[in-house]
C-alpha cells in the first residue's frame, strides 16, 4: 500500500490561486460579498459628495451660510414657501426654516464635517492604541502594568460625558470640527489598544519575530519590520468599524449644542434645530437623518465585510448578502495558512484505491 500512495501523482494546485497574493486574495473574498459591495459604492459616493461640496453647490448657485428671509413666511413662524419646503429649481432640497439657508447646500457641507470629524478622530485612536498597545507588549513587566492600567482607566472612562466635559471648557476661538476630532479620538482609543497589545503579544511569539531578536535587532526596528505589517489586517477591520460609531458620537455632540457650532453645517447640528420642525417642515429633519444612517449602515456593512475577507474563519455577523457560496468559490483554489497557500485534498489516484481495498 504504501509503494502505491508513494507513486500516486499529487493533485495539481490551481495555479491562479496558487499565485495570488495576499491583497489580490482579500479583494476576491470581499467581491464575493454583495452586501460589502453596495455598502463599498454608497460609502465611495458620499465621500465624493463631501469632496465636491464647493462645486455642487457652485452649480446650484447657493451656499451653505447665506439667509433667504424672502422663502420663509414669518407670519407662520418661519415656515418655508412653497410646496415641499421650497423645492425649486434655485433649492433642489427646498430651504431651511426661519433662515431660508439652502438645505442642499447644508447637507453636503455637513457631510464634509461629519464623515471629516469621523476620518481625523479615527486615525488619532489608532495612533494613540498602536503605540501604546505595541509599547506594552514589548516594554518590561512595569511598563506593560502601568499602560495596560491606564488603558483600562480610559476605557472605563464615560466618553459622552468626559467629551460634553472638555468641549464645554475649550474657548470658543478653537476650530469646533478639530476640537471635537481631537476630544473623540483621546478618549476612544483604549479598546483598539487593548486588541493590539494581545495582537502584538502573538505576534513575539512566531519565529521570524525571535530570529530578529536574536539577530540583535533594535524593538524599533522589530516593531517596524515584523509586527506592525502583522498589525494591519486587525487595524484596517477595526477602523473600518470605529469610523461609523465617530459619525454617530459627533452627531450626539452636535445634538446636544457642545460639538459643531452654527453656521458650520453638520448633520448633527442640523438635527439639533429641526427637531420642532418635523410636521411643518419634515424634510428639514428627515435629510440629516436619512444621510445620517445610511452613512452609519453602510461603514457598518463595509466593516463587517472587510473583516470578514481579512480573517476567512470568521463568520458574517450579517444575514443576507454576505455572498458565503461566492466565498466558498473563491476559496475554491486553496486554503491560506500562514500567508501561503495549500492545495486542497483531491481524490485518491487509482493505484491508491485499489492498494487501499
Amino acid at each position: 500500500m504504501s509503494q502505491a500512495l508513494v507513486a500516486s501523482p499529487a493533485p495539481a494546485a490551481d495555479p491562479s490561486a496558487a499565485g495570488a497574493p495576499g491583497a489580490r486574495r482579500f479583494w476576491r473574498r470581499l467581491r464575493a460579498q454583495r452586501a460589502a459591495l453596495v455598502a463599498a459604492a454608497v460609502v465611495a459616493l458620499l465621500v465624493l459628495i463631501a469632496l465636491a461640496a464647493p462645486l455642487l453647490t457652485a452649480i446650484e448657485g447657493q451656499d451653505p451660510t447665506t439667509y433667504h428671509p424672502s422663502l420663509v413666511d414669518s407670519a407662520r413662524g418661519g415656515v418655508p414657501v412653497g410646496r415641499f419646503g421650497g423645492i425649486g429649481a434655485d433649492h433642489w432640497l427646498g430651504v431651511e426654516p426661519q433662515t431660508g439657508r439652502d438645505l442642499f447646500a447644508r447637507l453636503v457641507h455637513g457631510a464634509r464635517v461629519s464623515l471629516g470629524v469621523a476620518l481625523a478622530a479615527t486615525l488619532v485612536q489608532v495612533l494613540l492604541a498602536v503605540v501604546v498597545g505595541v509599547a506594552a507588549a514589548l516594554g518590561n513587566r512595569w511598563v506593560d502594568q502601568v499602560l495596560s492600567r491606564v488603558t483600562e482607566i480610559i476605557v472605563a472612562l464615560p466618553l459622552m460625558i468626559m467629551a460634553l466635559a472638555l468641549l464645554a471648557v475649550v474657548p470658543a476661538g478653537f476650530p469646533r470640527p478639530v476640537l471635537v476630532a481631537l476630544v473623540i479620538g483621546l478618549i476612544a482609543w483604549g479598546t483598539l489598544a487593548k486588541v493590539v497589545r494581545a495582537q502584538t503579544l502573538t505576534l513575539k511569539q512566531l519565529d521570524h519575530v525571535a530570529a530578529a531578536r536574536l539577530s540583535g535587532w533594535s524593538t524599533w526596528r522589530i516593531a517596524r519590520r515584523e509586527l506592525l505589517p502583522g498589525l494591519a489586517a486587525p487595524l484596517i477591520t477595526y477602523s473600518a468599524l470605529l469610523v461609523p460609531a465617530n459619525i454617530g458620537i459627533e452627531a450626539a455632540l452636535s445634538f446636544l449644542g457642545v460639538g459643531v457650532k452654527p453656521p458650520t453645517p453638520s448633520w448633527g447640528q442640523m438635527l439639533t434645530s429641526a427637531d420642532v420642525w418635523y410636521q411643518a417642515a419634515p424634510q428639514y429633519l428627515l435629510l440629516p437623518a436619512g444621510a445620517l444612517f445610511v452613512t452609519v449602515l453602510a461603514l457598518t456593512v463595509l466593516g463587517d465585510g472587510v473583516r470578514t475577507a481579512l480573517d476567512p474563519r470568521a463568520a458574517s455577523r450579517l444575514r443576507v448578502g454576505t455572498g458565503r457560496r461566492g466565498e466558498a468559490r473563491a476559496d475554491a483554489g486553496g486554503d491560506t495558512r500562514d500567508g501561503g497557500t495549500v492545495p486542497r485534498p483531491g481524490p485518491p489516484a487509482d493505484g491508491a484505491k485499489g492498494a487501499t481495498a
